[in-house]
């Protein structure tokens, strides 16, 4: 995969140069790896410290843990933007692309949303589990935007995906059906599978940015913009439940004012 195929036949690379080259693959490849355990490692931990937040403590701020990993993104990555110079600078980029990335910041917010607001209706494994069905979407949206071809096997990989992502409904469904709650989970595990098809939807044009423009370029505006959504979604959700919470405290106060007025007793005619 490293070595460009000889021109000449018969020509045969040198022991020292294949060696090398089988150790540069081999170190990729563990490289990978590790990578990949260490990102899984850290959604477990996001998971596990969302489900006890939301059972243990009630406390349920999907928006709020979105909006510090995007304002991270911001401090770090928007700010090497804005060191940028030339032509790829950060206003260059504001001017040609910036409606691109507000859609993708849109998509990757609600993403997050989505997937923390589940933990309040469904269980943990509901949602790990669930959340597998981003594979067969993520294959679907990559042969038709990234042209990418797959074989067979990985067809009947998708098809045992979408069985299982079946069957864990329905045992949700059975489940809650026997705790009188079967409305809560069928709605949490709508919110994984919203979820997982919004991240498929981000993660293929994050693998079309990061290949064709830039990973820099890429976690800044997405930071950016998802900061930016986060802070208009938490302040319109304050608002509405400060004007809900008004709502029912006046429509309390007028109940106990009319109840005071029935208790009065009715004045005697002379």
């Amino acid at each position: 995969d490293f070595l460009p195929e000889p021109c000449f036949p018969g020509f045969k690379l040198p022991p020292a140069v294949g060696s090398s080259a089988a150790h540069l693959s081999l170190r990729q490849l563990a490289k990978t790896l590790a990578m990949g355990q260490g990102l899984a490692g850290l959604i477990c931990g996001t998971a596990i410290t969302s489900q006890f937040l939301a059972s243990n403590f009630h406390v349920n701020t999907p928006m709020l843990q979105s909006f510090l990993n995007y304002l991270l993104l911001t401090v770090t990555y928007t700010t090497m933007l804005l060191c940028r110079t030339g032509d790829g600078n950060f206003l260059q980029i504001l001017k040609r692309r910036w409606w691109k990335y507000l859609l993708l910041g849109l998509v990757d917010v609600e993403a997050n949303y989505t997937v923390v607001k589940a933990y309040q209706y469904t269980t943990i494994t509901s949602i790990q589990l669930l959340d597998c069905f981003v594979i067969p979407v993520l294959m679907g949206l990559s042969w038709w935007i990234l042209k990418a071809r797959y074989r067979l096997i990985h067809s009947v990989a998708v098809c045992i995906c979408l069985l299982g992502v079946g069957a864990m409904v329905g045992a949700d469904l059975l489940a809650g059906r026997d705790q009188g709650s079967t409305s809560n989970i069928l709605l949490g595990d709508g919110l994984v599978l919203l979820s997982a098809s919004l991240y498929a939807v981000s993660n293929v044009c994050q693998e079309y940015t990061v290949k064709n423009l830039s990973r820099v370029e890429f976690l800044g505006m997405v930071g950016l913009f998802g900061t930016i959504i986060s802070t208009i979604q938490m302040t319109a959700v304050r608002c509405l439940c400060t004007v809900y919470v008004c709502s029912v405290q006046l429509h309390a106060y007028s109940d106990k004012a009319k109840q005071r007025h029935l208790r009065q007793p009715l004045p005697a005619h002379r």
